[in-house]
C-alpha cells in the first residue's frame, strides 16, 4: 500500500506540475511591445487638371453658349481642338442676339452650313495673337481667307469695329479674344 500511496503521490505531483506549468504559460503576461506607429495614408494628389483647349474655354462660359452652338452645328469643333495655335474672336450670346431677327436660327439650319462656317472661320485667326501684339492699322488675315482689321483708340483694341471686351483668354492651343459683335465677311 505504500507503494501505491507513493506512486499516487507521484502522479500527483506530476499532474500538479504540469498542470501549473500549462496555467503559467497560459496567464503569463506578455511581454509588452511598442505598438506600430499608427500611419495615415495621404490622399493621393489631385491630379493636375489638362489644360483646356480654345474649345473648353468657350464651352465653359456662360456668355458664349450661342457661338458653342453654331460651332457645333458648322462641324468645326475638331478642328478648333486640334494643335492650332488659334486666335479666336469670340461674339457673345448678347453679340448674336443683336443681329437681325431670324439670323441665328436660319445659320443654324443644316442647309446654311457652308454660310455658318464662313462666318465662323471669319473670327479665327492663324497663330496666338495677344491683345499686346496688335497694333493700330494692323490687318490680320483670318482662316476664312480675308483680312480683318484691328484699331487701337484710347487703349481700346477693336476688331472690325467690334470692341474687345475681354482679352488674353489663353488655352492649350492657343487664345481667346471676347468681342461685343459678330463680324461679317464681305461676300466674295
Amino acid at each position: 500500500m505504500q507503494k501505491n500511496f507513493l506512486s499516487m503521490l507521484t502522479a500527483a505531483a506530476f499532474v500538479s506540475v504540469t498542470f501549473m506549468a500549462c496555467n503559467n504559460a497560459e496567464t503569463k503576461t506578455p511581454e509588452p511591445t511598442t505598438p506600430a506607429p499608427v500611419t495615415k495614408e495621404e490622399p493621393a494628389a489631385p491630379k493636375p487638371e489638362a489644360p483646356k483647349d480654345v474649345v473648353d474655354i468657350a464651352i465653359g462660359s456662360a456668355d458664349h453658349t450661342t457661338l458653342v452652338a453654331a460651332v457645333k452645328a458648322a462641324g468645326l469643333v475638331e478642328t478648333l481642338k486640334g494643335p492650332g495655335p488659334f486666335t479666336i474672336f469670340a461674339p457673345t450670346n448678347a453679340a448674336f442676339a443683336a443681329l437681325p431677327a431670324g439670323t441665328v436660327d436660319g445659320l443654324l439650319k443644316p442647309e446654311k452650313k457652308a454660310d455658318l462656317t464662313n462666318i465662323l472661320t471669319y473670327h479665327v485667326v492663324s497663330g496666338s495673337v495677344k491683345a499686346a501684339d496688335l497694333k493700330d492699322g494692323q490687318k490680320v488675315k483670318t482662316l476664312q481667307g480675308t483680312e480683318l482689321t484691328v484699331s487701337i483708340k484710347d487703349g481700346k483694341v477693336m476688331i472690325n469695329g467690334a470692341n474687345v471686351t475681354t482679352a488674353d483668354l489663353a488655352g492649350s492651343n492657343g487664345v481667346i479674344h471676347v468681342i461685343d459683335a459678330v463680324l461679317m465677311p464681305k461676300k466674295k
